[in-house]
Protein backbone atom coordinates (compact mmCIF):
# COMPACT_ATOMS: atom_id res chain seq x y z
CA UNK A 1 0.00 0.00 0.00
CA UNK A 2 1.28 3.45 -0.94
CA UNK A 3 2.18 5.56 2.09
CA UNK A 4 1.68 9.30 1.98
CA UNK A 5 3.90 11.80 3.77
CA UNK A 6 1.77 14.52 5.42
CA UNK A 7 3.36 17.95 4.92
CA UNK A 8 1.87 20.15 7.64
CA UNK A 9 2.31 23.87 7.04
CA UNK A 10 2.40 25.57 10.41
CA UNK A 11 2.95 29.22 9.54
CA UNK A 12 0.69 32.26 9.55
CA UNK A 13 -0.44 34.51 12.40
CA UNK A 14 -4.24 34.32 12.19
CA UNK A 15 -4.77 38.05 12.73
CA UNK A 16 -8.55 37.80 12.25
CA UNK A 17 -8.71 35.59 15.35
CA UNK A 18 -7.16 38.15 17.69
CA UNK A 19 -7.05 38.26 20.72
CA UNK A 20 -6.78 34.45 20.86
CA UNK A 21 -4.25 34.37 18.02
CA UNK A 22 -1.11 36.49 18.32
CA UNK A 23 2.12 36.62 16.39
CA UNK A 24 4.02 34.66 19.07
CA UNK A 25 1.11 32.24 19.59
CA UNK A 26 -0.94 31.93 16.37
CA UNK A 27 -4.30 30.18 16.04
CA UNK A 28 -3.00 26.77 14.98
CA UNK A 29 -1.59 26.19 18.47
CA UNK A 30 -4.88 26.95 20.27
CA UNK A 31 -7.69 24.60 21.24
CA UNK A 32 -10.37 24.03 18.61
CA UNK A 33 -13.37 23.64 20.89
CA UNK A 34 -12.65 24.45 24.51
CA UNK A 35 -9.92 23.44 27.00
CA UNK A 36 -10.53 19.68 26.69
CA UNK A 37 -10.03 19.61 22.92
CA UNK A 38 -6.91 19.27 20.78
CA UNK A 39 -5.39 22.27 19.08
CA UNK A 40 -5.94 22.96 15.38
CA UNK A 41 -2.39 21.72 14.68
CA UNK A 42 -2.84 18.56 16.74
CA UNK A 43 -6.18 17.84 15.06
CA UNK A 44 -4.47 18.02 11.66
CA UNK A 45 -1.71 15.67 12.80
CA UNK A 46 -4.18 13.15 14.20
CA UNK A 47 -6.38 13.22 11.09
CA UNK A 48 -3.47 11.98 9.00
CA UNK A 49 -2.06 9.17 11.11
CA UNK A 50 -2.47 5.48 10.39
CA UNK A 51 -1.51 2.86 7.84
CA UNK A 52 -1.99 5.21 4.87
CA UNK A 53 0.47 7.79 6.20
CA UNK A 54 4.11 8.05 7.12
CA UNK A 55 5.52 10.30 9.83
CA UNK A 56 4.67 13.94 9.10
CA UNK A 57 7.00 16.70 8.03
CA UNK A 58 6.10 19.93 9.82
CA UNK A 59 7.25 23.24 8.35
CA UNK A 60 7.11 26.09 10.85
CA UNK A 61 8.73 29.36 11.83
CA UNK A 62 11.80 29.01 14.03
CA UNK A 63 10.03 31.05 16.72
CA UNK A 64 7.27 28.42 16.96
CA UNK A 65 9.55 25.40 17.39
CA UNK A 66 8.87 25.03 21.15
CA UNK A 67 5.10 24.91 20.55
CA UNK A 68 5.45 22.39 17.72
CA UNK A 69 7.77 20.14 19.76
CA UNK A 70 5.51 20.28 22.81
CA UNK A 71 2.29 19.56 20.95
CA UNK A 72 3.83 16.70 18.96
CA UNK A 73 5.15 15.22 22.22
CA UNK A 74 1.65 15.39 23.72
CA UNK A 75 0.45 13.24 20.80
CA UNK A 76 3.51 10.97 20.98
CA UNK A 77 3.94 11.54 17.27
CA UNK A 78 7.41 11.31 15.70
CA UNK A 79 7.97 13.92 12.99
CA UNK A 80 10.61 15.76 11.02
CA UNK A 81 10.51 19.52 11.62
CA UNK A 82 11.75 22.10 9.13
CA UNK A 83 12.39 25.49 10.72
CA UNK A 84 12.06 28.58 8.55
CA UNK A 85 14.37 31.46 9.54
CA UNK A 86 12.18 33.97 7.68
CA UNK A 87 8.61 33.81 6.36
CA UNK A 88 8.43 33.05 2.63
CA UNK A 89 4.82 31.89 2.19
CA UNK A 90 3.82 28.36 1.26
CA UNK A 91 5.77 28.00 -2.00
CA UNK A 92 9.30 27.78 -0.56
CA UNK A 93 7.96 25.84 2.46
CA UNK A 94 6.46 23.12 0.24
CA UNK A 95 9.60 22.96 -1.89
CA UNK A 96 11.86 22.58 1.18
CA UNK A 97 9.69 19.70 2.37
CA UNK A 98 9.74 18.11 -1.11
CA UNK A 99 13.54 18.21 -1.25
CA UNK A 100 13.73 16.49 2.13
CA UNK A 101 11.22 13.81 1.13
CA UNK A 102 12.86 13.28 -2.28
CA UNK A 103 16.24 12.69 -0.64
CA UNK A 104 14.73 9.50 0.78
CA UNK A 105 12.35 8.60 -2.05
CA UNK A 106 11.76 10.87 -5.08
CA UNK A 107 8.56 9.00 -5.97
CA UNK A 108 7.06 9.39 -2.50
CA UNK A 109 3.64 11.05 -2.37
CA UNK A 110 3.23 14.24 -0.36
CA UNK A 111 -0.03 15.62 0.98
CA UNK A 112 0.16 19.33 1.75
CA UNK A 113 -2.06 20.28 4.68
CA UNK A 114 -2.77 23.64 6.30
CA UNK A 115 -2.54 23.21 10.08
CA UNK A 116 -5.46 25.44 11.04
CA UNK A 117 -8.52 24.07 9.22
CA UNK A 118 -11.45 22.06 10.60
CA UNK A 119 -12.50 19.11 8.43
CA UNK A 120 -15.18 16.47 8.92
CA UNK A 121 -16.11 13.65 6.56
CA UNK A 122 -14.48 10.66 4.93
CA UNK A 123 -11.03 12.08 4.20
CA UNK A 124 -9.54 8.61 3.66
CA UNK A 125 -11.94 7.94 0.77
CA UNK A 126 -10.97 11.24 -0.86
CA UNK A 127 -7.27 10.53 -0.44
CA UNK A 128 -7.58 7.07 -2.01
CA UNK A 129 -9.18 8.62 -5.11
CA UNK A 130 -6.28 11.09 -5.37
CA UNK A 131 -3.45 8.54 -5.15
CA UNK A 132 -3.73 7.22 -8.71
CA UNK A 133 -3.57 10.63 -10.42
CA UNK A 134 -0.75 11.73 -8.10
CA UNK A 135 1.29 8.65 -9.03
CA UNK A 136 0.55 9.55 -12.65
CA UNK A 137 2.47 12.84 -12.17
CA UNK A 138 -0.64 14.95 -11.55
CA UNK A 139 -0.86 17.70 -8.94
CA UNK A 140 -4.22 16.99 -7.34
CA UNK A 141 -5.99 19.85 -5.60
CA UNK A 142 -9.00 19.18 -3.37
CA UNK A 143 -11.96 21.43 -4.14
CA UNK A 144 -14.93 22.03 -1.85
CA UNK A 145 -18.43 22.77 -3.15
CA UNK A 146 -19.20 26.35 -2.04
CA UNK A 147 -21.96 26.76 0.49
CA UNK A 148 -22.22 30.54 0.16
CA UNK A 149 -20.57 33.29 -1.94
CA UNK A 150 -17.42 33.67 0.16
CA UNK A 151 -15.19 36.57 -0.95
CA UNK A 152 -12.20 35.57 1.17
CA UNK A 153 -11.46 32.25 -0.56
CA UNK A 154 -9.84 31.29 -3.83
CA UNK A 155 -11.94 29.38 -6.40
CA UNK A 156 -11.02 26.59 -8.83
CA UNK A 157 -13.14 26.40 -11.97
CA UNK A 158 -13.95 22.99 -13.46
CA UNK A 159 -12.53 22.42 -16.94
CA UNK A 160 -14.10 19.06 -17.71
CA UNK A 161 -13.54 15.39 -16.89
CA UNK A 162 -10.44 13.24 -17.28
CA UNK A 163 -11.16 9.95 -19.03
CA UNK A 164 -8.18 8.24 -17.36
CA UNK A 165 -9.15 8.94 -13.75
CA UNK A 166 -12.84 8.76 -12.73
CA UNK A 167 -13.96 11.76 -10.70
CA UNK A 168 -10.90 13.83 -11.58
CA UNK A 169 -11.53 17.19 -13.28
CA UNK A 170 -9.39 19.47 -15.40
CA UNK A 171 -8.77 23.01 -14.18
CA UNK A 172 -10.13 25.75 -16.43
CA UNK A 173 -8.73 28.62 -14.35
CA UNK A 174 -8.29 30.02 -10.85
CA UNK A 175 -10.01 33.04 -9.32
CA UNK A 176 -8.53 34.61 -6.20
CA UNK A 177 -10.89 36.21 -3.63
CA UNK A 178 -13.58 37.52 -6.00
CA UNK A 179 -15.97 40.36 -5.07
CA UNK A 180 -19.40 39.32 -3.78
CA UNK A 181 -21.29 39.52 -7.09
CA UNK A 182 -18.65 37.44 -8.86
CA UNK A 183 -18.56 34.92 -6.00
CA UNK A 184 -22.36 34.63 -6.21
CA UNK A 185 -22.12 34.00 -9.94
CA UNK A 186 -19.41 31.36 -9.48
CA UNK A 187 -21.51 29.58 -6.89
CA UNK A 188 -24.56 29.55 -9.15
CA UNK A 189 -22.67 27.84 -12.00
CA UNK A 190 -22.14 24.68 -9.97
CA UNK A 191 -18.73 24.26 -11.63
CA UNK A 192 -16.60 26.37 -9.28
CA UNK A 193 -15.09 25.04 -6.06
CA UNK A 194 -13.43 26.58 -3.04
CA UNK A 195 -9.67 25.96 -3.03
CA UNK A 196 -9.13 24.01 0.19
CA UNK A 197 -5.35 24.46 0.31
CA UNK A 198 -4.97 20.64 0.39
CA UNK A 199 -3.07 18.98 -2.45
CA UNK A 200 -1.41 15.65 -3.27
CA UNK A 201 1.52 14.94 -5.60
CA UNK A 202 4.85 13.18 -5.74
CA UNK A 203 8.00 14.86 -4.47
CA UNK A 204 9.61 14.48 -7.90
CA UNK A 205 6.67 16.14 -9.68
CA UNK A 206 6.59 19.28 -7.56
CA UNK A 207 10.39 19.64 -7.64
CA UNK A 208 10.41 19.40 -11.45
CA UNK A 209 7.74 22.10 -11.72
CA UNK A 210 9.52 24.48 -9.34
CA UNK A 211 12.74 23.96 -11.25
CA UNK A 212 10.95 24.68 -14.55
CA UNK A 213 8.72 27.59 -13.47
CA UNK A 214 10.82 29.43 -10.86
CA UNK A 215 14.48 28.48 -11.13
CA UNK A 216 15.58 31.23 -8.75
CA UNK A 217 13.34 30.00 -5.93
CA UNK A 218 14.34 26.41 -6.61
CA UNK A 219 18.06 27.23 -6.33
CA UNK A 220 17.54 29.37 -3.22
CA UNK A 221 15.58 26.67 -1.39
CA UNK A 222 17.92 23.90 -2.54
CA UNK A 223 20.83 25.90 -1.07
CA UNK A 224 18.87 26.64 2.12
CA UNK A 225 18.29 22.91 2.61
CA UNK A 226 21.84 21.91 1.65
CA UNK A 227 23.47 24.51 3.91
CA UNK A 228 20.93 24.14 6.69
CA UNK A 229 21.81 23.06 10.21
CA UNK A 230 20.65 19.56 11.09
CA UNK A 231 19.78 18.69 14.64
CA UNK A 232 17.98 15.68 16.03
CA UNK A 233 14.80 15.40 13.96
CA UNK A 234 15.05 19.00 12.75
CA UNK A 235 16.36 20.92 9.75
CA UNK A 236 17.05 24.61 10.33
CA UNK A 237 17.13 26.20 6.88
CA UNK A 238 20.00 28.51 5.97
CA UNK A 239 18.70 32.06 6.36
CA UNK A 240 20.87 33.79 3.73
CA UNK A 241 19.75 31.38 1.02
CA UNK A 242 16.11 31.02 2.08
CA UNK A 243 15.37 34.75 2.09
CA UNK A 244 16.27 34.83 -1.63
CA UNK A 245 13.30 32.58 -2.43
CA UNK A 246 10.13 34.15 -3.84
CA UNK A 247 7.68 35.17 -1.12
CA UNK A 248 4.67 33.59 -2.83
CA UNK A 249 2.20 30.72 -2.29
CA UNK A 250 2.58 27.43 -4.16
CA UNK A 251 -0.60 28.21 -6.09
CA UNK A 252 0.92 31.31 -7.68
CA UNK A 253 4.37 29.88 -8.34
CA UNK A 254 3.31 26.48 -9.71
CA UNK A 255 -0.37 25.52 -9.71
CA UNK A 256 -1.63 28.43 -11.79
CA UNK A 257 1.06 27.87 -14.42
CA UNK A 258 1.38 24.11 -14.84
CA UNK A 259 -0.62 21.77 -17.05
CA UNK A 260 -0.21 18.98 -14.49
CA UNK A 261 -2.72 20.45 -12.06
CA UNK A 262 -6.07 18.70 -11.58
CA UNK A 263 -9.17 19.22 -9.46
CA UNK A 264 -10.70 16.55 -7.24
CA UNK A 265 -14.11 17.59 -5.82
CA UNK A 266 -14.24 16.45 -2.18
CA UNK A 267 -17.49 15.91 -0.29
CA UNK A 268 -16.08 17.16 3.01
CA UNK A 269 -17.33 19.51 5.69
CA UNK A 270 -14.47 22.00 5.44
CA UNK A 271 -13.84 25.29 7.23
CA UNK A 272 -10.63 27.29 7.12
CA UNK A 273 -11.61 28.94 10.45
CA UNK A 274 -10.46 32.32 9.23
CA UNK A 275 -12.71 34.41 11.47
CA UNK A 276 -14.68 34.33 14.71
CA UNK A 277 -17.83 33.68 12.69
CA UNK A 278 -16.14 30.48 11.46
CA UNK A 279 -15.26 29.51 15.04
CA UNK A 280 -18.95 29.91 15.93
CA UNK A 281 -19.88 27.73 12.96
CA UNK A 282 -17.70 24.79 14.04
CA UNK A 283 -18.64 24.99 17.74
CA UNK A 284 -21.32 23.01 19.58
CA UNK A 285 -24.30 25.37 19.76
CA UNK A 286 -27.14 25.25 22.30
CA UNK A 287 -30.84 25.50 21.45
CA UNK A 288 -30.51 29.25 20.95
CA UNK A 289 -27.56 28.90 18.59
CA UNK A 290 -25.09 30.13 21.21
CA UNK A 291 -21.57 28.72 21.54
CA UNK A 292 -20.09 29.36 24.99
CA UNK A 293 -16.68 28.45 26.40
CA UNK A 294 -15.86 29.34 30.00
CA UNK A 295 -18.04 30.92 32.69
CA UNK A 296 -20.93 32.43 30.69
CA UNK A 297 -24.59 33.16 31.48
CA UNK A 298 -27.10 34.71 29.12
CA UNK A 299 -30.70 35.77 28.75
CA UNK A 300 -32.58 36.80 25.61
CA UNK A 301 -29.47 36.09 23.57
CA UNK A 302 -29.07 33.93 20.48
CA UNK A 303 -26.45 33.17 17.83
CA UNK A 304 -23.68 34.45 20.10
CA UNK A 305 -20.11 33.26 20.57
CA UNK A 306 -18.37 33.81 23.90
CA UNK A 307 -14.94 32.55 24.96
CA UNK A 308 -13.86 33.54 28.46
CA UNK A 309 -10.64 32.32 30.03
CA UNK A 310 -11.01 33.64 33.58
CA UNK A 311 -13.99 35.89 34.30
CA UNK A 312 -17.73 35.49 34.32
CA UNK A 313 -19.30 36.98 31.17
CA UNK A 314 -23.02 37.84 31.30
CA UNK A 315 -25.08 38.65 28.19
CA UNK A 316 -28.50 40.33 28.34
CA UNK A 317 -30.47 40.83 25.13
CA UNK A 318 -27.49 41.03 22.74
CA UNK A 319 -28.03 38.60 19.82
CA UNK A 320 -25.43 37.96 17.13
CA UNK A 321 -22.58 39.19 19.32
CA UNK A 322 -19.07 37.81 19.62
CA UNK A 323 -17.17 38.28 22.89
CA UNK A 324 -13.58 37.02 23.28
CA UNK A 325 -12.22 37.66 26.77
CA UNK A 326 -8.55 36.94 27.53
CA UNK A 327 -6.57 38.03 30.60
CA UNK A 328 -5.16 41.10 28.85
CA UNK A 329 -7.58 41.92 26.01
CA UNK A 330 -11.32 41.91 25.34
CA UNK A 331 -12.89 41.83 21.87
CA UNK A 332 -16.56 42.64 21.30
CA UNK A 333 -17.91 42.61 17.75
CA UNK A 334 -20.98 41.70 15.71
CA UNK A 335 -21.34 38.61 13.60
CA UNK A 336 -20.66 39.72 10.06
CA UNK A 337 -17.99 42.21 11.12
CA UNK A 338 -15.36 39.64 12.08
CA UNK A 339 -13.23 40.22 8.99
CA UNK A 340 -12.62 43.74 10.32
CA UNK A 341 -10.74 42.43 13.37
CA UNK A 342 -7.61 42.64 11.24
CA UNK A 343 -8.05 46.43 11.28
CA UNK A 344 -7.74 46.40 15.08
CA UNK A 345 -4.58 44.31 14.82
CA UNK A 346 -3.11 46.79 12.35
CA UNK A 347 -3.79 49.62 14.83
CA UNK A 348 -2.15 47.68 17.65
CA UNK A 349 0.92 47.09 15.49
CA UNK A 350 1.08 50.77 14.61
CA UNK A 351 1.03 51.64 18.32
CA UNK A 352 3.55 48.85 19.05
CA UNK A 353 1.26 47.29 21.64
CA UNK A 354 2.45 44.09 23.30
CA UNK A 355 -1.06 42.62 23.01
CA UNK A 356 -0.58 42.02 19.30
CA UNK A 357 2.54 39.90 19.87
CA UNK A 358 2.04 37.84 22.99
CA UNK A 359 -0.42 36.75 25.63
CA UNK A 360 -0.27 37.64 29.27
CA UNK A 361 -0.01 33.88 29.90
CA UNK A 362 2.29 31.71 27.78
CA UNK A 363 3.10 28.01 27.67
CA UNK A 364 6.63 26.69 27.22
CA UNK A 365 8.29 23.29 27.29
CA UNK A 366 9.54 24.04 30.81
CA UNK A 367 6.21 25.35 32.15
CA UNK A 368 4.23 28.57 32.08
CA UNK A 369 4.76 32.31 32.50
CA UNK A 370 2.15 34.94 33.31
CA UNK A 371 2.73 38.68 33.41
CA UNK A 372 1.12 40.00 36.61
CA UNK A 373 1.93 43.69 36.34
CA UNK A 374 3.77 46.04 34.04
CA UNK A 375 4.36 49.72 34.70
CA UNK A 376 6.86 52.44 33.93
CA UNK A 377 8.83 51.30 36.99
CA UNK A 378 8.88 47.50 36.86
CA UNK A 379 7.60 44.23 35.40
CA UNK A 380 6.41 41.35 37.59
CA UNK A 381 5.70 37.84 36.32
CA UNK A 382 4.76 34.49 37.79
CA UNK A 383 6.73 31.50 36.46
CA UNK A 384 5.52 27.93 36.94
CA UNK A 385 8.27 25.38 36.33
CA UNK A 386 7.26 21.79 35.67
CA UNK A 387 8.79 18.89 37.56
CA UNK A 388 12.12 17.84 36.11
CA UNK A 389 12.58 21.02 34.05
CA UNK A 390 15.10 23.85 34.10
CA UNK A 391 15.07 27.49 33.07
CA UNK A 392 17.85 29.99 32.35
CA UNK A 393 17.23 33.64 33.32
CA UNK A 394 19.48 36.55 32.43
CA UNK A 395 21.08 38.34 35.41
CA UNK A 396 19.81 41.86 34.66
CA UNK A 397 20.69 44.58 37.21
CA UNK A 398 18.06 44.88 39.92
CA UNK A 399 16.32 41.61 39.06
CA UNK A 400 14.86 39.62 42.00
CA UNK A 401 13.39 36.15 42.34
CA UNK A 402 10.98 35.16 45.13
CA UNK A 403 10.15 31.50 45.78
CA UNK A 404 6.39 31.01 46.20
CA UNK A 405 5.66 27.27 46.02
CA UNK A 406 7.75 24.10 45.80
CA UNK A 407 11.53 23.91 45.76
CA UNK A 408 14.12 24.89 43.17
CA UNK A 409 17.88 24.57 42.83
CA UNK A 410 19.53 27.84 41.76
CA UNK A 411 22.94 27.88 40.07
CA UNK A 412 24.37 31.34 39.45
CA UNK A 413 27.52 30.25 37.64
CA UNK A 414 29.49 30.24 40.88
CA UNK A 415 27.55 28.17 43.42
CA UNK A 416 24.39 26.14 43.93
CA UNK A 417 21.69 26.70 46.54
CA UNK A 418 18.25 25.33 47.33
CA UNK A 419 15.33 27.80 47.35
CA UNK A 420 12.27 27.06 49.49
CA UNK A 421 8.98 29.05 49.83
CA UNK A 422 9.56 32.56 51.18
CA UNK A 423 13.22 32.76 50.15
CA UNK A 424 14.44 35.25 47.60
CA UNK A 425 17.54 35.68 45.46
CA UNK A 426 19.18 38.57 43.66
CA UNK A 427 19.82 37.70 40.02
CA UNK A 428 22.42 40.33 39.23
CA UNK A 429 26.18 40.57 39.59
CA UNK A 430 26.77 36.95 38.49
CA UNK A 431 27.58 35.37 35.10
CA UNK A 432 24.26 33.51 34.70
CA UNK A 433 21.26 32.08 36.53
CA UNK A 434 19.67 28.69 36.07
CA UNK A 435 16.85 27.31 38.17
CA UNK A 436 16.06 23.58 38.13
CA UNK A 437 13.05 21.79 39.51
CA UNK A 438 14.44 18.45 40.68
CA UNK A 439 11.24 17.52 42.53
CA UNK A 440 8.12 15.67 41.45
CA UNK A 441 5.89 18.75 41.93
CA UNK A 442 5.35 22.03 40.08
CA UNK A 443 7.24 25.05 41.45
CA UNK A 444 6.22 28.73 41.35
CA UNK A 445 8.39 31.82 41.52
CA UNK A 446 7.81 35.56 41.27
CA UNK A 447 10.25 37.37 39.00
CA UNK A 448 10.52 41.16 39.27
CA UNK A 449 12.56 43.28 36.88
CA UNK A 450 12.98 47.02 37.27
CA UNK A 451 12.15 48.87 34.06
CA UNK A 452 15.42 50.82 34.27
CA UNK A 453 17.21 47.47 34.53
CA UNK A 454 15.59 46.26 31.34
CA UNK A 455 16.89 49.28 29.50
CA UNK A 456 20.35 48.86 31.01
CA UNK A 457 20.42 45.22 29.97
CA UNK A 458 19.10 45.65 26.45
CA UNK A 459 22.09 43.81 25.04
CA UNK A 460 21.25 40.63 26.95
CA UNK A 461 19.04 37.80 25.76
CA UNK A 462 17.22 35.04 27.56
CA UNK A 463 18.13 31.51 26.61
CA UNK A 464 14.65 30.11 27.24
CA UNK A 465 12.39 33.05 28.15
CA UNK A 466 11.47 36.19 26.19
CA UNK A 467 13.40 39.29 27.30
CA UNK A 468 10.26 40.76 28.90
CA UNK A 469 8.95 37.73 30.76
CA UNK A 470 5.24 37.39 30.13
Amino acid sequence: MTQIVPIILCGGTGTRLWPMSRSQSPKQFHKVDGPASLTFFQTTVQRHRGLSYGDPVVVTAAAHLPAVRRQLAELQCPAEIIAEPVARNTGPAVLAAALEVAARDPEALMMVLPSDHVINGNMDEVVQRAIGPAMDERIVMLGIKPLYPETGYGYICDGGAYTTHPGLRRVAHFIEKPPYDEALGLMSTGTAFWASGISLFSAATIIEEFKRLDRRTYEAVELAVGNGERREGELHLNADAFRRAENEPTERIVFEKTERVALLPAALDWNDVGSWTSIHGVGKADAQGNVFHGDVISTETNNALVRSEERLVALVGVPDVIVIDTPDALLVTQRGRCQDVKTVVDLLRKEERAEVRRHRRNEYAWGQSMRLHSSAAYDMSMLRINAGNALAIDPLPGRRLIMVQGNLDLFDGLRRRRLTPGEHAALDGVPSNRVTNNTDDEAEILLMTLRSSIMAGAGNTYSEVPRHVS
